[in-house]
């Protein structure tokens, strides 16, 4: 087995397991599946793009060492995350809060399919099809040993990816609004029992996951092209991911994300790059037949 191949791998699952946890929240506590989840990956990277580009006039477009981004990626960053949490409670409520109260998650899943469609139509129309880069910088890709190579943005992906998932798990076990989200999860009724607004948890749910599905966005447009339909491409690893990991379950989501993108670059040498989403739909088959619960889930 080529090193290499877990390398992109690894890189490729921290991007789906950072991604995958704004699906997992949207299921556990909103009680639906999300298909517009992916083109709130899309939404960030280009209002990334955006903002980036408008202050590079003010802080200069030149990397920062050895990396293709500088100082306006950095700062679009958080602002897209905010644009992109905007829009999905934008969206919530226009349209899912009113479907809510019907109580009827086919509902809920067709109309997230419908807004899939028209935010995805919307972008492309605005930027058109033509891939945009954040940077047409050319990186070499460094020596790591064993065999394994990658770019200085490939690295700084994978690192930052980690540091977001270290800063999610203390943000839902250490502060007050974290409980709450894991009590409404659990058990809506009970923890409006206990005080806690329902109506607050849900707001902070779509900002919550908004910011992440942009960060993973902008992270996946450093290290590919920036394309309408590239968060939409990764809606099913994304579903493969949370449902392996357990539904509900954002350690779940992470690691599940992580298992699908070692599990599709291993692949790579036996079908075929064209072929590797092929093994995100196998696992999802996988798991459903023989844990639906998933790694990290509970029976109910």
């Amino acid at each position: 087995m080529n090193p290499q191949f877990l390398a992109d791998g690894i890189l490729t699952g921290a991007l789906l397991g950072l991604g995958g946890v704004g699906l997992t929240l949207a299921y556990s506590i909103l009680r639906f599946a999300n298909f517009v989840h992916g083109d709130f990956l899309t939404v960030g990277a280009y209002a990334a793009l955006v903002v980036a580009g408008a202050l590079s006039q003010f802080l200069g477009g030149s990397g920062i060492g050895p990396f293709s981004f500088g100082w306006p990626l950095i700062v679009a960053l958080p602002v897209a995350m905010a644009i992109t949490g905007a829009l999905a409670l934008l969206l919530d409520w226009l349209l899912f809060r009113r479907l809510r109260r019907r109580g009827e998650e086919i509902v809920l899943v067709m109309a997230s399919f419908g807004a899939s469609l028209a935010v995805r139509s919307l972008i492309e129309f605005a930027f058109t099809p033509e891939p945009k880069y954040y940077s047409r910088d050319l990186q070499i890709a460094m020596p790591l040993g064993f065999g394994v190579r990658a770019t200085p943005d490939q690295l700084a992906v994978v690192v930052l990816a980690a540091l977001a998932g270290i800063a999610l798990h203390l943000l839902l076990t250490r502060t007050a609004m974290g409980r709450a989200m894991r009590a409404v999860a659990e058990n809506p009724e009970l923890a409006r029992v206990a005080g806690i607004d329902p109506a607050r948890v849900v707001r902070a749910t779509w900002w919550l996951g908004g910011g992440l599905a942009a960060l993973a966005g902008v992270f996946l447009g450093l290290t590919v092209q920036i394309r309408p339909y590239m968060g939409f491409d990764l809606l099913l690893p994304l579903f493969a991911g949370v449902i392996l990991g357990g539904v509900g379950s954002v350690p779940g989501a992470l690691a599940g994300g992580m298992i699908v993108g070692v599990a599709e670059a291993l692949a790579v040498p036996f079908i075929g790059a064209a072929w590797r989403g092929g093994v995100a739909f196998l696992l999802l088959l996988a798991v459903l037949l023989v844990r639906p619960q998933g790694l990290f889930g509970m029976e109910r």
